[in-house]
């Protein structure tokens, strides 16, 4: 028997201290615990298909609460029949002491923790969609408001069109007229064509 911990946190700049402290109380050795920093949409994460593989029958698996096991309703409890009953691993959640499979082994045990572990993964993954939901809605009511998303727009100075014209009559060059205007040829080209101005043929 083994003791294991799992700890994940959705980016690099989330902080994973409360966990780890909980983990630390438990006297979990450092080598024992697996961090990832990746997004609970499912469970193609490094550091957990390692523990994974190291799980042997009789070992116990902490985490701190059921969203860091993962966000996705069916595959949280596809993991955890694999946990539990493939793999013969117990599993122990901090945040829920009814999700703990050491205890009540029984049929009425086995069903609590059935029961708990299916309403607290629905919360998790309906969490995830309402948050993707508000973020949809934000972003919707930003363009509406006329807020644009990504790279700002390069402007032309102000003296864009007459460099231009000299460019048209090619007394300007074309890596002169980058320079002096700041642009790269990408955004130069679509600027001269919006402004109407198209170089002369010799």
């Amino acid at each position: 028997m083994t003791t294991y911990a799992y700890i994940r946190v959705s980016t690099m700049e989330q902080n994973e201290d409360r966990q780890l402290d909980a983990m630390a109380a438990l006297d979990i050795p450092d080598s024992r615990i697996f961090t990832d920093k990746l997004s609970g949409k499912d469970f193609d994460r490094p550091a957990y298909q390692r523990l994974v593989r190291k799980l042997k029958p009789g070992d116990t698996l902490y985490i701190q609460s059921i969203d860091r096991l993962g966000r996705n309703y069916e595959d949280i409890q596809a993991q955890w029949r694999v946990l539990t009953k493939d793999k013969g691993v117990d599993i122990v959640v901090l945040d829920m002491p009814l999700l703990d499979t050491r205890q009540g082994k029984d049929l009425m045990g086995t069903f609590i923790a059935d029961l708990v572990l299916q309403i607290l993964s629905f919360v998790a993954q309906n969490e995830r969609e309402t948050i993707r939901k508000r973020q949809a809605e934000g972003i919707a009511a930003a363009k509406a408001r006329g807020v644009r998303f990504g790279r700002p727009v390069k402007k032309p100075p102000a003296d864009f069109v007459p460099l231009g014209r000299l460019w048209a009559r090619r007394k300007l060059g074309t890596t002169a007229l980058m320079e002096q205007t700041g642009l790269s040829e990408t955004t130069l080209y679509r600027r001269l064509r919006e402004h109407g101005i198209v170089r002369k043929k010799e």
